[in-house]
């Protein structure tokens, strides 16, 4: 398995308009507030300090950007849920989001994070729905496999996916994570390296 050699922050951007110029694949990251999308980031890329961690959910409000071995995008999007904002920014980050995903042609997938511990969240299936309903490629990665251990996490991705079984014929990939032991980093990198490799035979 070949790790990711570099990851650099390129830019965080309050508008669409104001992204890195769309020329390289790009692979969005989301979920809840406090879902460990920072630490999910940094594991990936190697790097205890590229995306800023916080307990505090919401910490994420900007659009941004690491340039991954020089060839993709991974890009740290905000979170949605419960961050203590006030309704007008929730609002204005939707809007800025839902235009991201709608306008960014160089988006190739969204990788919707989901806490492995809890059973399925509305709030979950309903913006996962309305990536699918919007045709855009998603993958789920269920995050935290360590706290309730391995089997638990299993049992419960199991859970969300038959719950979401009811509205799709064919469900997106799916990936088990932790932070903690690495569990699943390999499996993912790999994924998005298969996808890329897949778009330059095109």
């Amino acid at each position: 398995m070949n790790p990711i050699k570099s990851a650099e922050f390129v830019k965080s951007s309050s508008r669409v308009e104001e992204c890195p110029s769309p020329d390289r694949p790009e692979y969005a990251f989301i979920g809840r507030s406090n879902v460990g999308k920072s630490s999910l980031i940094n594991l990936l890329t190697n790097n205890g300090k590229l995306a800023k961690v916080s307990s505090k959910p919401g910490k994420t409000q900007l659009i941004n950007h690491f340039m991954i071995d020089n060839t993709w995008y991974l890009v740290d999007l905000p979170g949605y849920g419960w961050a203590r904002v006030s309704k007008k920014s929730q609002a204005e980050w939707k809007k800025m989001i839902s235009r991201y995903f709608q306008e960014r042609e160089n988006l190739t997938m969204v990788f919707v994070l989901i806490d492995s511990r809890h059973d399925p969240q509305q709030i979950d299936l309903d913006f996962i729905n309305s990536l699918g309903q919007s045709g855009i490629p998603l993958g789920l990665v269920f995050t935290k496999a360590d706290k309730n251990g391995v089997t638990k996490a299993q049992s419960s991705v199991a859970k969300f996916k038959r719950t979401l079984k009811k509205e799709w014929e064919e469900l997106p990939p799916d990936f088990l994570t932790s932070t903690v032991s690495g569990f699943g980093k390999d499996e993912l990198i790999q994924y998005i390296r298969d996808v890329n490799a897949g778009l330059s035979q095109h």
